[in-house]
């Protein structure tokens, strides 16, 4: 169970986790040590499972192509959607993994260098798994934000054409 403090440290941790635990303490007012020891169980029981950038892949000029996917799976006696969802986590492609509500049950975020890598992940690797009932593909265009993280400048308001009757 985790205490306010402990919230509260989290949520630091989330916005900035590149904050030193000295760092930490002076906004928390918790020990460093005791912040040391927090966050070594945290990552131990994969309260924080990991320390990612979030990196604005369209500035950099990288050829990327995202795309959500949506899957329609047939769930498998006694594992639900575990066993499926172990199994596609696996694939270096799939970035994010999550069950759904909904029309469909999972949802993948995946990337690859074009949208034919794309499209063949899907027909080649994934479409063809046991369980798979469907899948609907939908390539992101653009990213306004990301984890949080607003990726348009100040600057870069977006001009629209005026259509004058």
């Amino acid at each position: 169970m985790l205490t306010p403090e402990d919230r509260k440290l989290l949520k630091i941790i989330a916005k900035d986790c590149r904050l030193t635990p000295e760092e930490l303490s002076l906004q928390t007012g918790l020990s460093a040590e005791y912040i040391k020891k927090r966050i070594k169980d945290w990552e131990k029981e994969k309260i924080i499972a990991g320390y990612q950038p979030v990196i604005n892949w369209e500035r950099t000029g990288e050829e990327k192509v995202s795309a959500l996917i949506e899957v329609r799976v047939l769930p498998q006696r006694g594992y639900g959607f575990d066993k499926i969802a172990k199994r596609l986590q696996k694939f270096p492609e799939i970035k994010s993994l999550m069950l759904m509500s909904g029309g469909y049950d999972l949802a993948l975020l995946i990337e690859g260098k074009t949208m034919q890598d794309v499209a063949l992940f899907v027909a080649e690797k994934l479409a063809p798994l046991e369980h798979i009932q469907s899948t609907a593909t939908h390539f992101v265009l653009r990213r306004y934000k990301q984890d949080g993280v607003e990726l348009l400048g100040e600057e870069e308001t977006l001009q629209r054409l005026v259509i004058s009757p």
